[in-house]
């Protein structure tokens, strides 16, 4: 199963061969490929998969998906092996 989580752009570096970005994802920032993601900014969302950023997504959209994964998290059964 694989899983791309949405985070908040902090920061551009545009001094990397490739566009990369450090990203907030609920308080956990790494360091994100943005390159195939022209339009992503600081302040904007994405979705990143494999340490790289998809989709840039709207900051309602992105905040809803957070607070889905956040409550799946805190489920007594989020780590239930099926």
């Amino acid at each position: 199963m694989c899983l791309a989580i949405p985070g908040k752009i902090e920061e551009i570096d545009q001094q990397a061969i490739m566009r990369t970005a450090r990203v907030n994802f609920n308080g956990m920032v790494k360091e994100v490929c943005i390159e195939w993601v022209p339009e992503a900014d600081v302040g904007k969302y994405v979705i990143v998969h494999a340490g790289f950023a998809i989709s840039v997504l709207d900051e309602k959209e992105a905040l809803e998906s957070l607070d889905l994964i956040n409550e799946v998290a805190q489920s007594p059964n989020a780590y239930r092996k099926w």
